[in-house]
């Protein structure tokens, strides 16, 4: 049985575990593409527990936002920040304690993720979840051990343009004997996007489902946007409606509208601002000139509220900032000058999965599991 206990005198990572491992598996020879990655055996061991293939949104967001915000088996302690390395608890939700889990920093860009090469980072869906594939492969023939385990591929978010693609690539492997035979399950996703136009428009119905919107709001889009591009509308009428809409939904805090609505504490393209976030980043700023690792963050993110459910995004960067952390987990030193939560967007990435509803209807098609929960 594997057991996590918690050292807060001892390394960066404010924990001990026997079944966690931080390495490296290269996807790109050519450029010398390597993508990082975090293993928890499952707390109740065994080869017959479940394994999953865990990957985060995105784009390029670090996967430490699964293994640390969401299903893994530790979170941050929310607390001011002090100038110290943040500390982390043990998270009594974790879905470690029944699965193995891998996660997986992906793209290279994402995280601690890298490239030798400018052109490795010069990626798409469709490539990354190649290489994803090949990933899981290679990591597999070296932990033969797993090869029997019950299979499952699962993301969050913008994963949900990945995931479905490399389910079928398994599934397909799997039909010609292609060797190793991945054990596959089935497939789980998040609030997935999907690609379709239906993202976009969908968000209306659930805006007035919420009471986000009025009747009246709700009606004028259905009316005026019917067969419209609701990112590029040609109606005047429904584009102005949609103005309206998007207004409104600007004053709710989007991961859950029943959250208190705040900054994010992320140097992302979608980090929302207000009225305190020029003094947020100047707090920060003068923080991050304390931090251990004797360099100031380039990327600081706003400083939320102590109360924001942000504030553990917010400690993120001074934890895997910090020397001490990147010599725990094993980060090659010069290929990541400075960990950010999710990238800004500078980071070249194709967008070549139109839609993924042809990749969930094959691999259901096929016998596979498949559970999409929002």
């Amino acid at each position: 049985m594997c057991g996590i206990s918690l050292s807060p005198w001892s390394t960066p990572l404010v924990i001990t575990c026997c079944c966690l491992i931080t390495r490296y598996v290269e996807v790109d020879e050519d450029n010398g593409t390597e993508l990082f990655y975090y293993f928890v055996e499952s707390e109740a061991g065994g080869e017959n527990a479940p394994f999953l293939l865990w990957l985060t949104g995105g784009d390029h967001c670090s996967v430490l936002s699964g293994l640390a915000f969401e299903i893994g088996p530790f979170k941050f302690v929310v607390e001011p920040y002090n100038g110290t390395i943040p500390s982390l608890e043990i998270n009594p939700n974790s879905w470690t304690k029944v699965a193995h889990i891998l996660f997986v920093d992906s793209p290279a860009g994402a995280g601690f993720s890298f490239s030798k090469q400018p052109k490795g980072y010069h990626v798409g869906e469709v490539s990354t979840s190649l290489q994803l594939h090949d990933f899981l492969i290679k990591w597999i023939r070296d932990h033969p051990k797993f090869l029997s385990s019950p299979l499952y591929i699962g993301g969050d978010s913008y994963a949900g343009k990945i995931v479905p693609f490399i389910a079928q690539k398994i599934s397909q492997g799997n039909e010609v004997g292609r060797r190793p035979l991945l054990n596959l399950k089935g497939y789980l996703l998040g609030n997935p996007a999907t690609g379709e136009r239906i993202d976009e428009s969908s968000k209306v119905p659930f805006a007035h489902g919420f009471g986000i919107i009025s009747d009246q709001l709700y009606e004028t889009i259905l009316g005026h946007c019917q067969g419209q591009d609701y990112k590029n509308p040609t109606n005047v009428l429904c584009a102005k409606a949609l103005g309206t809409f998007h207004s409104l939904l600007s004053e709710v805090m989007l991961p859950h509208i029943l959250w208190d609505k705040c900054v994010y504490s992320s140097a992302g393209p979608h980090a929302e601002t207000d009225d305190s976030a020029g003094a947020g980043r100047k707090i920060l700023s003068e923080e991050a000139a304390g931090i251990k690792m004797g360099k100031r963050l380039k990327h600081p993110p706003v400083r939320p509220p102590l109360d924001c459910i942000n504030y553990a995004h917010y400690l993120s960067y001074f934890w895997a900032n910090d020397e001490r952390t990147r010599d725990a987990l094993g980060v090659k030193e010069g290929t990541v000058d400075e960990w950010v939560r999710c990238q800004d967007g500078g980071v070249p990435y194709t967008r070549d999965i139109v839609s993924t509803i042809k990749y969930h209807r094959n691999v259901t098609a096929n016998g596979y599991r498949a559970l999409v929960y929002r």
